[in-house]
């Protein structure tokens, strides 16, 4: 039998299907990048609301990511997919191929019709109220396509990229990538599509104790809660009602009571004064405390509690436009020389310095505090002011952890509890390897206007094996030299807490990641003591700082015994400063060999 025939028969049909393979991979390379830049074109035309063209081009997308699929379920692709080292990029390229359909189709066309379905101006609260059915009906679309992209995400994320050429695995890392941060915005927006509709009325009105901290005085989460207020929704309807202040409430007697931990670092203070309700960075463990004050002291009942600060107000008024102090704050405006209108340039510094320095009796500053908080809240209930602009500051007060939100439902809260949002310092919010730095007044007073402040977290060689990390923070009180007798003794404590005039106190308090040991603490280079705790496993160390007029001082935390290998996430209490300034890049170069 002559086997040359069936030879060249094998070697006419390897080259066919080598070509038949080179035409599919090139068809499937041509449709993904076809797809890859129709995205930024949809983008622009979801940013600018443009529904039509939206729509349109989702639909161009889904066209290519099907063609692309398409391609790469041809029989002898999938016959390639099978063969011994060439095979896993065969396979690699299919799953990415099919990854991108079910995303445009399962994922895109949904959510750009979800889209299409919702106006967002009249959707954010406001005085007259919103129709929110429409929120509430996209959420199993939104659902949906969260599990979609993220059943896609997580196919990709199996695939062993070792196995494979670098021209087939470096853009599967980055779909994988993309899909990753697309599978967590989508889950976020699930999440809000499900919660947001109760919490804003829809079943009925609800009450929330709203909280403006004031970073003057710093707090573990941002800054005493000085304004107070009741903040109603009602199916959309905004409303402020009762306006008071941690003052006017007064002490608890008895105290209430916090987990053991917290009150063990933080004292009893917790439980007795609104004030210092916030001493821990726990805002669900504050924001408890703060809705049993209020109700046990008012007779109110609130459903949850809001925090915001006067640089979340700065946000607002960039979107709403300024607002004019009017009534009985006006007149007290007027004759200390205040601004009686207020915009996002000088909000911050009117209501955290101007004020004090310029009204002396207290009760006055907190009038014009809730003057002030009452017109926003009256520009946000009259309509003004465009929902892409509020979304985007809440969105970033949000970020910096100026915006805080706790619900006493205990379903709306384990969906708080995943994000940034609800402020926790345990649980599914906190990465594996985060380190947390806040700062409470010890002074009793209004001075951390004056301190400027770094934070910055430095990789230390390893230890057995196990991760080093020191924190570092450096405060400058950068108030007057003659601060003692320029500033008026309600900013400088005038000594009342046994601080001299002028000078600063801060508590420190520095959290670790789970599992780890705080090693040292160190003040300019000298090794100092601290008091060490735990805070639901997290490591914790506190010491006091004092800085005079001009001083500067660095304070180091060591972490040994870290076992997470994720990079590390820091975050800061927010205070006057932007949080970027404060939050300074890591320094890796400890162990770096060519540093």
């Amino acid at each position: 039998m002559n086997i040359g025939i069936p030879i060249l028969v094998l070697a006419l049909l390897f080259g066919v299907g080598t070509a038949w393979l080179a035409v599919k991979a090139s068809s499937i390379k041509t449709e993904l990048e076809e797809t890859r830049g129709l995205i930024p074109e949809l983008r622009k035309e979801i940013l600018v609301s443009d529904k039509e063209s939206a729509t349109r081009t989702a639909f161009r997308i889904r066209q290519h990511t099907l063609a692309a699929r398409q391609a790469a379920e041809d029989p002898l692709w999938a016959l390639a997919s099978g063969l011994p080292v060439l095979g896993p990029n065969f396979g690699a390229i299919s799953e990415v191929a099919r990854s991108a359909d079910d995303v445009a189709k399962l994922g895109l066309i949904p959510l750009v019709d979800v889209y299409d379905s919702l106006n967002w101006d009249e959707l954010m609260p406001n005085g007259s109220g919103s129709d929110l059915q429409p929120l509430r009906s996209a959420a199993p679309s939104v659902a949906s396509a969260a599990y979609a992209v993220r059943a896609s995400s997580e196919r990709l994320q199996d695939i062993d990229t070792a196995l494979l050429w670098p021209q087939v695995a470096a853009p599967l890392q980055e779909a994988t990538q993309q899909l990753k941060e697309a599978t967590g915005a989508l889950a976020s927006a699930s999440d809000a599509a499900s919660i947001a509709p109760a919490m804003l009325g829809a079943d009925g009105a609800r009450s929330y104790l709203l909280m403006i901290q004031n970073n003057a005085e710093s707090r573990a989460s941002g800054g005493i809660p000085g304004a107070l207020a009741v903040l109603s929704l009602d199916n959309g309807k905004l409303s402020l009602g009762t306006q008071s202040s941690a003052t006017d409430l007064g002490p608890m007697s008895p105290v209430i009571l916090v987990d053991p931990q917290q009150q063990q670092i933080y004292s009893t203070r917790l439980g007795k004064y609104m004030q210092d309700v916030n001493l821990t960075p726990d805002f669900p463990t504050a924001a408890g405390t703060a809705r049993t004050m209020w109700e046990e002291k008012t007779g109110q009942k609130v459903d949850g509690v809001i925090s915001i600060d006067p640089v979340v107000l700065g946000y607002v008024l960039e979107a709403t436009g300024p607002v004019e102090v009017s009534g009985p704050e006006l007149a007290a405006a007027k004759m200390a020389g205040l601004p009686t209108e207020l915009n996002g340039t000088n909000v911050v510094t009117t209501l955290l310095s101007d004020v004090y320095a310029k009204i002396q009796e207290p009760k006055l500053q907190d009038a014009y505090f809730a003057g002030v908080a009452k017109e926003v809240f009256s520009a946000l209930s009259g309509g003004r002011g465009e929902a892409k602009g509020l979304i985007s500051g809440i969105t970033r007060g949000t970020e910096e952890g100026r915006v805080l939100a706790w619900s006493a439902s205990p379903g709306e809260q384990s969906v708080l509890s995943k994000y940034a949002l609800s402020g926790s310092v345990t649980g599914p919010s906190i990465s594996p390897a985060e380190f947390g730095v806040y700062f409470n007044d010890g002074t009793g007073a209004k001075m951390d206007y004056y301190v400027k402040r770094t934070v910055q977290l430095v990789k230390e060689c390893p230890v057995e094996g196990y991760g080093q990390t020191t924190v570092r923070v450096t405060s400058t009180n950068i108030a007057p030299a003659d601060a003692a007798t320029s500033l008026p003794s309600y900013v400088t404590g005038g000594g009342a807490f046994g601080v001299p005039p002028g000078t600063v106190q801060t508590n420190i308090v520095v959290y670790g990641p789970v599992q780890a040991n705080i090693e040292s603490a160190k003040v300019d280079g000298q090794r100092t003591a601290f008091a060490p705790y735990l805070h639901g496993d997290r490591p914790v160390g506190t010491l006091a700082q004092r800085l005079s007029p001009g001083e500067s001082k660095t304070t180091e935390f060591t972490f040994g015994k870290i076992v997470q290998h994720s990079e590390p996430d820091l975050f800061v209490t927010p205070g006057v400063q932007s949080v970027k300034d404060v939050k300074l890049p890591a320094d890796n170069s400890a162990c770096d060999p060519g540093s």
